[in-house]
């Protein structure tokens, strides 16, 4: 049974290894080496099947869309309404109409802090979310606590870097009127049980948002189970362009909330007395959207289905382990978050040196990892640490690119002894 179990992991291994050779930018090289690139969780490199999607879209199928009568712009069209069904099947959501493009989970975010937060918030109220958050779900959040006189409370977590769930009852009040949580931390790897949350909300009567830009590329989301009431994620974290995402919302909250952005196509009839508003998600996509964006988004929700999240999974477990153990060895090294549940995220400090020293010196190693704060200064100030390194895996890594950053690392000590 545990060889047939190893030849299993090491077939699917050898298949996602060939994968590599599906990324153009992966074949190059930096500073006469070759690139192993480590910064997935920042943005994730482009498959030839996007790349190109995207190039012949805008060779043979370029219109603007939804106003045109003639047939380039009806083709553009469908192309943009076959994105969002995509989107809607690829995180099943029960009708397209939940779906709305934007520019990527901190628009998003925005977006709903915008609209359903100014109108659930008010003086005196109360939104919760975790002690883990990217700058992205806490700024949008302060902002609106600030304006309605409200208060923003945390979720503490655990010096492993999960989250003390146990908290969470006692956090709540009457006041409580929203709770925005991450999926997967950017900057502990740490996967959040977002189901439990979710049910914790919907017993007091509290809408969850889901903050999904780390988790759509590595774990299958179905919006359905989890029972959040939004959800949102980034194209380019899926390898998909930048500039797209999507944000997800119960069809029945989506109504009931206010434009978040006016101009040209989210409007029914416009008079200098009055302007009505389309349902959504026309409604909150005002100008020419992100077509371009919308293609490549769906190009690369195809390529990634194809490989099929249970390979996915399977194959970035196998390599956080592999990479856990290995740095784990090299004396001097911490890592920081160790959560029992955690994505392909490896943040570690090294005794005495800085990660932006660390991050430079990998660099002429043909090693592309993150150093700072990672847009999560609040998880620096926990662990009592200026910043951290990062590597970050995708479905492109294998462990000669977790060899190759080890090696480097004793490199970087030589250098600083």
């Amino acid at each position: 049974m545990g060889n047939t179990a190893t030849n299993s992991i090491e077939s699917m291994s050898k298949n996602l290894q060939n994968v590599k050779c599906d990324f153009p930018i992966l074949q190059k090289t930096f500073h006469g080496k070759r690139l192993t690139y480590l910064d997935s969780a920042a943005s994730t490199q482009k498959p030839n099947a996007v790349i190109d999607c995207i190039s012949n879209f805008l060779k043979n199928d370029y219109a603007n869309i939804h106003r045109g009568v003639y047939a380039l712009s009806q083709r553009s069209t469908e192309r943009y309404e076959k994105a969002r069904r995509d989107v809607a099947q690829f995180i099943h959501a029960k009708t397209p109409k939940e779906i709305v493009f934007l520019r990527g989970t901190t628009e998003g975010i925005n977006l709903i802090a915008n609209t359903f937060g100014r109108a659930r918030v008010g003086q005196g109220d109360e939104v919760l979310i975790s002690s883990m958050e990217h700058h992205s779900n806490i700024v949008p959040w302060q902002l609106l606590c600030l304006e309605k006189k409200a208060q923003l409370k945390t979720i503490p977590m655990f010096k492993d870097g999960s989250l003390d769930l146990s908290k969470i009852e006692s956090l709540i009040s009457s006041k409580t009127k929203l709770i925005s949580i991450v999926h997967v931390s950017n900057a502990l790897g740490t996967i959040n049980p977002i189901k439990d949350i979710v049910e914790i909300g919907k017993k007091h009567d509290i809408p969850v948002i889901v903050d999904g830009a780390q988790s759509a590329a590595h774990l299958e989301v179905n919006v359905q189970e989890l029972g959040c009431d939004f959800f949102i994620f980034s194209g380019h974290k899926v390898y998909g362009p930048t500039g797209i995402g999507a944000l997800y919302g119960r069809y029945e909250l989506l109504k009931e909330m206010p434009p978040y952005q006016g101009g040209g196509e989210m409007i029914e009839s416009v008079s200098f007395e009055k302007s009505t508003f389309k349902l959504p998600p026309d409604r909150f996509e005002a100008g020419t959207p992100d077509i371009m964006g919308a293609v490549g988004l769906s190009a690369a929700i195809e390529y990634i289905s194809e490989i099929g999240f249970d390979t996915i999974g399977k194959h970035e477990a196998t390599l956080l382990k592999y990479a856990h153990k290995q740095l784990q060895q090299i004396k001097g090294l911490e890592i920081i978050g160790t959560a029992l549940s955690k994505s392909g995220v490896i943040s570690f400090v090294l005794d005495g040196i800085h990660p932006h020293d660390i991050a430079t010196i990998l660099d002429q190693d043909g090693i592309a990892v993150r150093a700072g704060h990672h847009c999560a200064q609040p998880v620096m100030d926990y662990f009592g640490v200026p910043a951290t390194t990062r590597a970050s895996i995708g479905i492109y890594n294998n462990e000669e690119d977790i060899d190759a950053l080890v090696s480097a690392l004793h490199h970087v000590q030589e250098i600083f002894k």
